[in-house]
């Protein structure tokens, strides 16, 4: 569980020690519909309530009970992400659509998380994760352009977003930040060696528990030894993530042991996360049946398979690439807070 935060009470003085960076917030956000709107994008608004929260193996959800009019109930989640509903609109024709979408994961909170958050989603039909990876650069100058500061800044540490983003590959920072062949422990890379790279972490001084995954060696690298060097001085897109960590997207044409996923970071915090989308229901069907015997191995539990989006990625969900971003976390850059709450309105009472 990410926990870090203690309950303090309300106060007026909290809020009016929050609000300039409140109002900060609010020209962000009209900035960047400003920005969706000049390139064509469609707002949407989608459903929270959903058959199915999400099927990342590491999210935890709220569950509630739906109750029909005869008094049955059905249980359903809040979504973790709108990922789901927004693809059934691409599948249904819309071509370039975004959200700022109230999103909620359980079990999360911290200077950098929060039970309930407000998550910027965007799609392109016909794009690939590059063309997202432009976009960020350029959204990210609007948000700071409207917070008119003149750079992003975390705890001391600055971004310069005037410079060309720094673009690394995940193998790439494995070797420089953990003198790790990353991809040289995944012989099979739908089926990375978990003791190939159990081996290369201790190599780097770091030990892993005989009950770890791959997946959780690769995590525990990046934590310690990645995450915290990326992003300073200017943004880094982390890029062509292993194929057996991209659950949504689709392999790389060009090496299939890689997948076309991306993640912004900024100070080393992260920012958003991308993908050049899965298009084939076959495919999607057995990656989330994998992650789900994961899920109920890990903690008991599983989510269901949402049928609707199989049957929107059957029907032709087009060539696309889409990305989440942490609104929050981005207004925090901007105004330089230290604490996602800082940017909040008012934040979720514990």
């Amino acid at each position: 569980m990410i926990r870090t935060s203690s309950h303090q009470p309300w106060r007026p003085d909290r809020l009016g020690a929050r609000l300039p960076n409140l109002l900060t917030r609010g020209r962000i956000v009209a900035a960047l519909r400003t920005w969706f709107a000049i390139e064509g994008f469609v707002e949407v608004e989608t459903p929270a309530l959903q058959v199915s929260p999400g099927n990342e193996v590491h999210l935890r959800a709220f569950a509630t009970d739906l109750v029909a009019p005869d008094d049955s109930t059905r249980r359903l989640w809040l979504h973790t992400s709108p990922e789901f509903a927004m693809k059934k609109l691409l599948a249904g024709g819309v071509p370039a659509l975004f959200q700022f979408a109230r999103a909620f994961r359980n079990g999360e909170r911290s200077d950098l998380h929060h039970p309930e958050f407000t998550m910027l989603e965007w799609y392109r039909a016909g794009a690939t994760y590059e063309t997202l990876m432009a976009d960020c650069e350029s959204l990210v100058r609007a948000a700071l352009a409207a917070a008119g500061r003149p750079r992003l800044s975390w705890r001391g540490a600055e971004a310069d977003v005037s410079r060309p983003f720094e673009r690394l590959a995940v193998a790439d920072a494995f070797r420089r930040h953990a003198s790790i062949d990353l991809l040289a422990t995944a012989p099979d890379p739908r089926r990375p060696d978990r003791d190939m790279l159990a081996a290369a972490a201790g190599r780097a001084g770091l030990t892993a528990r005989a009950t770890d995954s791959w997946e959780d060696i690769f995590f525990r690298v990046m934590l310690e030894r990645i995450e915290p060097k990326l992003g300073f001085g200017r943004p880094t897109i982390l890029h062509d993530y292993p194929v057996s960590m991209a659950a949504l997207s689709r392999p790389k044409a060009s090496d299939p042991r890689l997948a076309e996923r991306f993640e912004l970071y900024v100070c080393g915090v992260e920012l958003a996360n991308a993908f050049g989308e899965l298009t084939d229901a076959a495919t999607q069907r057995a990656r989330f049946e994998a992650d789900m015997e994961i899920r109920e191995a890990l903690y008991g539990e599983r989510f269901p398979i949402d049928e609707d989006f199989l049957a929107a990625l059957a029907h032709g969900l087009p060539e696309c690439a889409g990305i989440a971003l942490g609104l929050d976390r981005l207004a925090m850059l901007c105004v330089g807070a230290p604490r996602i709450e800082d940017v909040l309105w008012l934040p979720v009472s514990e």
